[in-house]
């Protein structure tokens, strides 16, 4: 992974409580997978920044690096990886997802 792709990762991590890195946008998802992580997203009305991969390729490939993990989308919440789909999927179904956002302060009380 090139220096930039790696500073821009961090940067956007760093700079934000919940990053989803997807294919496409929450509005246009080019993938199933984002789209789902997304909607869940917005059912639980966190706030989160999106980052479309398939506008940089050295993202694209770099997330992948970067957090060791060889798919996408990929959720982090306060610089740490919490996971991709089906990780989000099943922690959303469980209820573990809406605590873990609440523990780390992104999900209001309902």
């Amino acid at each position: 992974m090139s220096a930039t792709a790696h500073d821009s990762i961090k940067s956007t991590i760093d700079g934000n409580d919940v990053v989803l890195f997807m294919k496409g946008t929450p509005v246009f998802p080019q993938c199933g997978f984002s789209s789902v992580v997304a909607r869940v997203l917005d059912h639980l009305q966190v706030n989160f920044e999106s980052v479309n991969v398939l506008e940089d390729d050295g993202v694209r490939q770099g997330i992948k690096e970067f957090s060791n993990w060889p798919t996408i989308p990929q959720l982090y919440v306060k610089g740490e990886f919490v996971g991709g789909c089906d990780i989000i999927k099943e922690m959303f179904e469980t209820g573990e997802l809406q605590a873990y956002f609440k523990d780390k302060g992104v999900l209001a009380d309902a």
